[in-house]
């Protein structure tokens, strides 16, 4: 059974930084497109970064520049690193497994002054 465990939202000023982590469980985040998504209220749910073995993380254009996704092999972890944040990137941010079709319970991620 695939489980991701997200932690690291809160509270952030525009400008500001934060980072998210993802433990993955069921699944070697190595051999797996793995990554993040993000929802709104109102509006569907987005892909924000994703990464697929050796290739390059992808990113939506909303966040390039401004976000890294990292995969930690040895500990089956995913993190996404964001800066340069803007009250448009305030949503609930979701681990993703996409090929499982599987998410985590997702974290807040609130961006306001």
């Amino acid at each position: 059974q695939v489980q991701l465990v997200e932690s690291g939202g809160g509270l952030v000023q525009p400008g500001g930084s934060l980072q998210l982590s993802c433990v993955v469980t069921g699944l070697t985040v190595s051999l797996h497109r793995v990554g993040w998504y993000r929802q709104s209220p109102g509006k569907q749910r987005d892909m924000v970064a994703i990464v697929y073995g050796n290739q390059d993380p992808t990113y939506a254009d909303s966040v390039k520049g401004r976000f890294t996704l990292s995969r930690d092999d040895a500990k089956n972890m995913v993190a996404l690193h964001m800066t340069n944040l803007t009250p448009e990137d305030t949503a609930v941010y979701y681990c993703a497994a996409p090929g499982f079709n599987t998410f985590g319970q997702g974290t807040q991620v609130t961006v306001s002054s």
